[in-house]
């Protein structure tokens, strides 16, 4: 079962928390997943960044919740969702979790937005599930070699310890306030839209029993994202590929998915980082709500 003593600091007004169970015979294969819902309408799904939660989208959400129905999830393993030992976080598993919020809700005409990692998982999980997605918001896709570890040269020491042998585990185990921040700012252009209780909702996450698995997991994932691009053309429902100015990704990785979805709508935000929901969620708010 989920672990219960920790409880999200950071209140999304306007929101629910709720849970899906494991599905019937899959008890131990895969674990609980936690999502927030707010607002009336449409379905929209907002899946979130690599090593952070459903608070992520804590400044989207009031922006397009008068518009649609906002279902914000925990990806497995992540934020309050379930840890389950020895579970994997490769791209087909996280979006299998996903799929089961789409389906176990029965949710139709979805309109999923993702950022980072997320965008990678709502591209994947549309071309799965045609019949229940109407269009797809892709924020910054996390699908190019490096990752993270472009964020600069603290990130790319931390990763790299985090993912070597024998030493991995303890260093994904150790995460100081200071290298977070810096590794998070790392992401952005607006280095102050970084909140401190954002910073310290990510820590007390990080503090689950069994959390550093997971989050090495995660890191170790990348190259399942980048082999994920070869699921892209799949996808029947319209794109709109959004990229930060300053993202991780280099104008080149921009250019190589424009190439492979010649037909999706794109915009760039300028001055932007990779982190948009936090320093500008008025851009993604804009655009969806403009489709509503």
């Amino acid at each position: 079962m989920p672990n219960t003593t920790s409880r999200p600091r950071i209140d999304i007004p306007g929101t629910t928390s709720h849970t899906l169970a494991p599905r019937p015979g899959r008890a131990g294969q895969e674990g609980t997943l936690r999502y927030l819902r707010a607002g009336t309408g449409a379905p929209l799904v907002l899946l979130h960044t690599v090593r952070t939660q459903a608070e992520h989208y804590r400044s989207l959400i009031p922006l397009i919740s008068g518009r649609y129905t906002v279902y914000a999830l925990d990806l497995p393993g992540m934020g309050y969702s379930e840890i389950v030992p020895g579970a994997s976080y490769d791209e087909p598993a996280m979006r299998e979790g996903v799929e089961r919020l789409l389906t176990e809700l029965d949710l139709h005409d979805v309109t999923l937005v993702g950022e980072s990692m997320g965008a990678v998982l709502a591209l994947t999980a549309a071309a799965d599930l045609p019949e229940r997605v109407r269009r797809v918001v892709a924020v910054n896709t996390y699908d190019f070699r490096g990752g993270i570890a472009r964020s600069g040269l603290l990130a790319r020491v931390v990763v790299s310890g985090v993912l070597a042998p024998g030493v991995g585990p303890v260093i994904a185990g150790v995460e100081p306030k200071p290298i977070i921040s810096k590794i998070l700012q790392g992401g952005l252009g607006d280095k102050t839209a970084l909140r401190d209780d954002y910073v310290d909702e990510l820590l007390q996450v990080g503090s689950r029993p069994g959390y550093p698995a997971v989050a090495r997991a995660v890191y170790q994932s990348l190259p399942s994202l980048i082999a994920a691009r070869s699921r892209y053309p799949e996808v029947k429902a319209p794109i709109h590929l959004v990229y930060g100015e300053k993202d991780w990704s280099r104008p080149s990785d921009r250019e190589a998915n424009k190439k492979l979805l010649p037909v999706a709508e794109f915009t760039q935000v300028r001055g932007a980082g990779h982190f948009i929901a936090l320093e500008r969620p008025d851009v993604v708010a804009d655009l969806v709500n403009a489709l509503a």
